[in-house]
């Protein structure tokens, strides 16, 4: 490779030094910038290597060198001629040769320059042994690195541009052709000395070649032993514990290994006395090894442990002891699979037989689980601080309670919920009688060993049965007596509230919960507030026919104590009485529904009056949260009336709609409350249907004006609902009421194109999604009348602009509805289940539809194809890319060989030097012949792949993309 003056490359490392100094952010975004371009120059050829040649260039300049000659090779190697490629082969191999002692990141960047070579250079066919006699056999570590990245990158191989054939063929060389001589190199290599046997990049070379190793030919050579004993080493500890566990996710299939795991079982096993060793040494990082090894030796034969459960208890017991002697808790979640897959297969009626011999395992795993849950003993007595100032500690300790609480469902399952439930209850009567005598209203002596049983009782509340007999009769009125501690109260409120199916059941026990639950909110601790708030929702959504005759007596308490809550909290009780609302008799509904809600119109309307001139967003944010509390009793009050009688619900709905419509027309500019508003209207259709007609005219003359006066999308999303609930073919709706449902849709449609003329894509993105999403379901439910629509036509070609967004909720929705209509330009359209007879099948797509839609792709489709590929080329994020191809498969369906015309005059408009030569013919001839074949799925596989190819060597050009720039979408009517 030619070498390069300094001056030359003044400009690249003074980048470099930019992007690591203390500079401005500008400064480092144009720095970025500049080296980005860099390395996809055809320079960065030439450049790479006089920095890595150079010896006076620092480090982190080799290292950034390095890594873009790997991403020059794999992506770009076809801007260097073919014959070239030997020098560029023995350049890396002499700078291998230089930096073959470290540093070790530069190391391993240039084995993996080299092995994305060897993959792409065919004619190279002795890889391995020009490698080995190139460097030496004193370059023992870089051997072993270049052998270890080797698989990796041929597993990657599908960044690669080798065609499937040649890749394939190019796998088999140099994989599958060299497994047996690299192992009989490694294995040669780890008896030539103490230090090779215990070196860690043997084994990670080890683990990588597995992929074509067998698991039989490693454990029956001698290097299997040298694994094992690598465990006795600090140094080749981690190593050897994954190469290890390679081996023993390689031998899942124990019927075939069965051979290999009864060589590999008594290692494994002998391996148990280490667990009680490491777990005094303090070494957690060990520790978490070597229970890793156990727990990967569980998933892997997990289908043994639960046919031969004599054979393998000890494999069972030794995971346990992991979990027992894991005083920090850092190892145990390493075991959280293995019980959740072993209890799937000792739950089948098949290993009934397993399920009891293991039992007592299960059993001893409750006690484990219950004895990790406990809270830690501050070391001075602050109850305050328990994990010394560590949030960090204290969050990740909350998650992990969560994730003990679902071993304790799989103990559920397995040794049943009463054993597990009369577990803790042993452990909560054993507190109460220990230490029950010594609590005081300021002091509760080792209320961790309450608390622990308790939070257990909270995470098997769903495994337990409402005609569950046993624990909980004794246990219930036990909690509601616990002391009064800040952490103890909470967690049995929020027990209390797990359980309120079984309550449901059991009448006689709820008072005394009620009352416990509801003098939480009296508590002077946030969080036991906010749990009682909790568990009121789940009493008043399970009981509500126990409280039916309660509601009159609980509205004083729910006036009494929600202006005291948070949002959330006044959501979640406000939905427990809305619950026990909607099982009132019919001709109490209308008065309660108006009792709870009346106080909240007036208190809405207060900070209405309030908010028009306050300078402060907080009267706005009280009127939000109240429409929101409204919205959750339209939500949950839903009684059961005929079609042809007055629903109350609708009554009381008629009174407020005009007062939720002054609130919108008020606060034109407050997304909020227009999105509360909006969210209250949509639960109105949802939850009353066909029943809300009279209301119809009004609510559609309100989302009519609410969204051409403040251009909100929460009017659309409303919008969307009643489209839906009122489509042509649904139940108890005319088709006049559809069609004026459609002519309604159409009004917002044009109002929406209107504001799209006048304001850039760019502004509306929010806008667009929820246009988009309404679009969605027109096609769907009202395909007919849209598609045949002069609208639609306006409608495609605002598509086509909101393409140029870069934000993906907007773009999947647009690229969702085209996904939709050009379905309709097919045979199998994406049609809703009212088109779908009780055959279940979609009927045929009528002609005039199909036509409308090939006529406006055929006017529309090139800028369609231009949109579309200019965006899976520079722009749009990656989730979109599947949906983007999508649209490309649509288009070649319905017209394939213009749609391949538009392809090609996409990518003859892209800027110039922007693809290699004769790229372009290939992809077409490939196109080409695909759409011969009829093959059309390839062809959006081949547009996906190019694509993507494309993006990864290029940016947008700064000065713009030229012939492939969006242009402004205007409408005039």
């Amino acid at each position: 490779m030619a070498m390069q003056n300094s001056d030359s490359l003044e400009p690249i490392l003074a980048a470099l030094s930019t992007m690591q100094a203390n500079v401005e952010r500008s400064q480092k975004s144009q720095a970025h910038e500049y080296l980005e371009n860099f390395q996809k120059s055809p320079e960065a050829w030439n450049k790479t290597h006089s920095i890595l040649s150079s010896p006076k260039t620092i480090a982190e300049a080799k290292l950034f060198a390095a890594t873009t000659l790997k991403g020059k090779i794999i992506y770009d190697l076809d801007q260097l001629p073919r014959e070239s490629l030997p020098s560029l082969r023995d350049s890396i191999l002499a700078l291998l040769v230089s930096f073959r002692e470290g540093p070790r990141p530069l190391r391993t960047q240039l084995c993996v320059c080299l092995a994305n070579l060897a993959i792409q250079m065919l004619e190279w066919k002795d890889v391995l042994g020009q490698v080995g006699s190139t460097l030496g056999s004193s370059a023992g570590d870089c051997i072993l690195e270049f052998l270890k990245v080797l698989p990796e990158e041929v597993t990657e191989g599908r960044k690669i541009h080798l065609s499937e054939e040649d890749l394939s063929a190019r796998t088999k060389e140099l994989l599958e052709d060299n497994a047996t001589r690299v192992l009989g190199l490694l294995n040669q290599y780890s008896r030539s000395s103490a230090a090779a046997a215990s070196n860690p990049r043997l084994f990670e070379c080890i683990s990588s070649w597995l992929r074509e190793i067998p698991a039989a030919d490693v454990v029956n050579s001698s290097i299997f032993d040298i694994i094992v004993n690598a465990l006795s080493n600090d140094a080749a500890f981690d190593a050897a514990v994954d190469c290890i566990c390679t081996l023993l996710r390689d031998t899942r299939e124990v019927d075939e290994y069965m051979e290999v795991i009864q060589i590999m079982y008594p290692r494994i096993l002998s391996l148990r006395q280490k667990i009680a060793e490491l777990a005094g040494s303090g070494d957690l990082d060990a520790y978490k090894g070597i229970t890793r090894i156990f727990a990967e030796a569980g998933e892997a034969w997990v289908v043994m442990i639960a046919r031969l459960p004599a054979d393998f208890r000890g494999l069972v017991e030794s995971i346990l002891e992991c979990c027992g002697r894991d005083q920090d808790r850092d190892a145990i979640a390493l075991t959280f699979l293995f019980w959740y897959e072993l209890k799937q297969f000792l739950t089948l009626e098949k290993y009934k037989q397993a399920r009891i011999q293991y039992a007592d395992v299960f059993g001893k795993l409750v006690d484990v689980m219950i004895k990790h849950l406990e809270y830690p003993t501050p070391v001075d007595d602050d109850e305050a601080d328990l994990f010394d100032g560590d949030r960090e500690q204290e969050e990740k300790f909350r998650e992990f309670r969560h994730q003990m609480g679902d071993v304790l469902k799989d103990c559920c399952e397995v040794i049943t919920v009463t054993e597990c439930l009369g577990k803790a209850f042993d452990l909560i009567q054993r507190w109460v009688s220990t230490y029950g005598s010594q609590a005081t209203s300021t002091s509760v002596p080792h209320w961790q060993e309450l608390e622990a049983p308790l939070f257990s009782m909270r995470a098997m509340g769903g495994m337990v049965s409402p005609e569950e007999s046993v624990v909980l009769r004794q246990v219930i009125p036990l909690i509601v007596q616990i002391p009064d501690h800040e952490k103890l109260r909470f967690q049995a409120i929020m027990a209390l509230g797990r359980y309120t199916d079984w309550t449901a059941q059991h009448p006689e026990f709820l008072q005394p919960q009620l009352q416990f639950v509801i003098a939480g909110f009296s508590h002077s601790s946030k969080e036991v507030v906010r749990a009682a708030a909790l568990a009121f929702k789940f009493f008043g959504t399970d009981c509500r026919k126990l409280l039916e005759g309660s509601v009159t007596e609980l509205h004083a308490f729910y006036e009494s104590v929600l202006d005291n809550l948070p949002l959330d909290s006044q959501e979640e009780i406000t939905e427990g009485v809305a619950c026990i609302i909607s099982v009132q008799a019919l001709d109490k509904v209308y008065d309660t529904f108006k009792l709870y809600c009346d106080p909240i119109i007036k208190r809405m309307m207060g900070c209405a009056n309030e908010a028009r001139t306050a300078q402060d967003d907080g009267p706005r944010g009280a009127v939000a949260g109240y429409i929101q509390l409204l919205t959750v009793f339209v939500q949950n009050i839903q009684p059961y009336v005929s079609p042809q009688e007055e629903n109350p619900a609708v009554k009381y709905c008629q009174e407020i709609l005009p007062v939720l419509s002054t609130i919108a027309e008020n606060f034109t500019s407050s997304t909020p409350i227009l999105e509360r508003v909006c969210r209250c209207w949509r639960y109105m259709v949802l939850s009353y249907r066909t029943a809300i007609l009279p209301l119809l005219p009004t609510l559609a003359q309100q989302l009519a004006s609410g969204f051409e006066n403040s251009r909100q999308g929460c009017f659309l999303w409303a919008t969307d609902s009643v489209l839906r609930e009122f489509a042509i073919g649904a139940d108890y709706v005319d088709p006049s009421t559809s069609q004026a449902i459609y002519n309604f849709f159409e009004q917002q449609a044009l109002a929406f194109l209107r504001i799209m003329n006048d304001l850039p894509a760019e502004d509306l993105p929010d806008v667009i999604e929820d246009f988009f999403r309404l679009l969605i379901d027109a096609v769907i439910y009202h395909h007919q009348q849209l598609l045949l629509s002069p609208v639609c036509q306006h409608i495609l070609s605002a598509s086509i602009s909101a393409l140029t967004l870069q934000q993906e909720p907007p773009l999947i929705a647009t690229l969702h509805f085209l996904r939709d209509l050009l379905s309709y330009g097919t045979d199998h359209p994406n049609s809703s289940n009212f088109d779908r007879p009780e055959s279940g099948q979609a009927p045929p797509n009528p002609p005039e539809v199909q036509q409308a839609v090939k006529q406006m792709v055929v006017s529309q489709g090139e800028p369609l194809v231009q949109r579309v590929m200019t965006g899976m080329m520079f722009s749009f994020p990656r989730d979109c890319i599947q949906d983007a191809s999508g649209v490309l498969l649509s288009l070649f369906e319905i017209i394939p060989q213009q749609s391949a015309v538009w392809v090609k005059g996409t990518i003859g408009m892209l800027p110039s030097g922007s693809i290699r030569a004769g790229e372009a013919d290939r992809l077409m001839n490939s196109v080409g012949m695909r759409v011969g074949a009829g093959d059309l799925r390839k062809v959006r596989v081949l547009l996906q792949d190019f694509t993507t190819s494309y993006r990864r060597r290029n940016v947008a050009p700064r000065e713009g993309l030229g012939r492939l720039e969006a242009t402004r979408f205007r409408f005039s009517g």
